[in-house]
């Protein structure tokens, strides 16, 4: 009987979450975007594009150029994902389509600034649902599976395109306005998404791993792991078992670690590195349920 609960709070949960990202998106779009012609990267991008050179209303476009998309996604993310996207674009071009927004401001920096903030703000809370509402990095996942490239070189020739063609049948100055839109939009959406709390894994070699695992665990109170390793330097260097600490801490706790562990060991041999997606143990992590 828990379980069933559950999942109906989850895609309650979603559903706000998908709904907020559509007021929000759509703000971005009328309040300023749509008036000064600037446009996004992704499939925004290319739709505000289409909408200012034809004049076809963003509503209708938004649907048309993201069916491809919601039809990868259910090849990719499966029935829900799509199902949840879908919903989503539909919810946003209604928004858009049928409720009237007020024009913020005229002022060219600031309309590409916080028009990006909301339209990156909108993603990110359809992106907290479950869903998206600009279908680049599904396309841009399906190519990198298809060529063996990374998703961020396939996104960043994707934009390249959109914004040259700007250039081209807008203006450069409205291109490169357009490009500080997509600039707030993505470090707004990777803060909805990550939030403040980025996580750093810490690998640490050295001889004196007891005490520093103890030190995690008891004075900085987080999870840790050990594990049996080799280590060794040097062409002729003997390589010898060596218990190896790893943790997961936020990025303003860094500073403090590494403090603790000069005392207990100068010499130790340490390496940070960006966490994504963490999901369990004593990390308290959003999941992003596709």
């Amino acid at each position: 009987m828990q379980e069933p609960k559950l999942t109906i709070l989850k895609y309650i949960k979603d559903f706000v979450f998908i709904t907020l990202g559509v007021f929000s998106a759509a703000f971005g779009f009328k309040g300023f975007l749509l008036t000064n012609h600037f446009i996004d990267g992704g499939a925004t991008g290319i739709s505000l594009l289409i909408s200012a050179i034809t004049h076809i209303p963003l509503y209708i476009l938004l649907i048309l150029v993201n069916i491809p998309f919601v039809f990868l996604g259910y090849k990719i993310m499966g029935k829900v994902f799509a199902l949840k996207t879908s919903f989503a674009i539909a919810g946003l071009a209604l928004v858009v389509g049928t409720v009237s927004f007020p024009d913020v401001t005229k002022d060219n920096l600031l309309v590409a600034i916080f028009g990006g903030f909301f339209l990156g703000s909108g993603i990110g809370l359809a992106v907290r649902g479950g869903a998206v509402i600009d279908g680049t990095e599904v396309l841009a996942i399906f190519l990198s599976r298809r060529f063996g490239t990374s998703i961020g070189d396939i996104i960043i020739v994707i934009n390249v395109i959109i914004f040259s063609v700007a250039a081209y049948f807008l203006s450069v100055e409205t291109a490169l306005y357009s490009m500080i839109t997509y600039l707030s939009a993505s470090k707004t959406l990777d803060f909805i998404v990550d939030g403040i709390e980025e996580y750093m894994g810490v690998t640490i070699v050295s001889v004196k791993s007891k005490q520093i695992a103890d030190m995690i665990r008891d004075d900085i109170d987080w999870g840790v792991t050990v594990y049996v390793g080799k280590n060794g330097f040097g062409k002729n260097g003997e390589l010898k078992n060596i218990d190896i600490v790893y943790t997961v801490l936020t990025r303003l706790e860094i500073n403090r670690l590494n403090s603790e562990i000069e005392k207990i060991d100068s010499n130790a041999f340490i390496v940070i590195s960006s966490v994504r997606n963490i999901k369990g143990g004593m990390v308290k992590k959003r999941p992003l349920q596709h």
